[in-house]
């Protein structure tokens, strides 16, 4: 009994461990998107009519 509890030990530990790995992953991703989001919501307001300044040194 004692090296099927061993395995069953190991084998939840890796679930734990993948589980681990794929919230971090998770996390990353709604990071990600969460910066391209803002990125694309931001548009500057040019009003009409106006020139803007050509800086050129």
């Amino acid at each position: 009994m004692h090296r099927t509890d061993e395995i069953v030990a190991r084998a939840l530990s890796i679930v734990a461990a993948s589980k681990a790995l794929r919230e971090r992953q998770e996390q990353q991703r709604r990071e990600i998107y969460g910066r391209i989001e803002l990125a694309s919501l931001k548009k500057p307001y040019i009003p009409k009519g106006i020139q803007l300044p050509l800086k050129l040194q």
